[in-house]
């Protein structure tokens, strides 16, 4: 167990991370990450703003992809130049 695990553990905090997706089955998550970022977003887009149901993708994306990756995202998507179909 690592010591970040003991840390969260002694502070009460669950430790999670993203579930096994069977559409991606190789070690490359990349597509995994991509992904979710769009189901977060398409979620929203239809349930609403921080709708319960879109949690899970959130959660999925932030543990999948690199911090780097969300911000460029987030700057193209308010920009209106990100690639991706939301």
């Amino acid at each position: 167990m690592s010591a970040t695990t003991e840390t969260l553990e002694k502070l009460g905090l669950p430790l999670k991370t993203a579930p096994w997706d069977p559409r991606f089955p190789n070690s490359n998550q990349t597509k995994y990450c991509y992904q979710s970022y769009l189901d977060f977003h398409r979620c929203e887009r239809i349930k609403g703003e921080g709708h319960s149901v879109c949690q899970y993708f959130k959660d999925v994306f932030q543990d999948m992809c690199p911090n780097e990756w969300v911000e460029k995202w987030d700057g193209q998507r308010a920009a209106g130049t990100f690639p991706g179909k939301i």
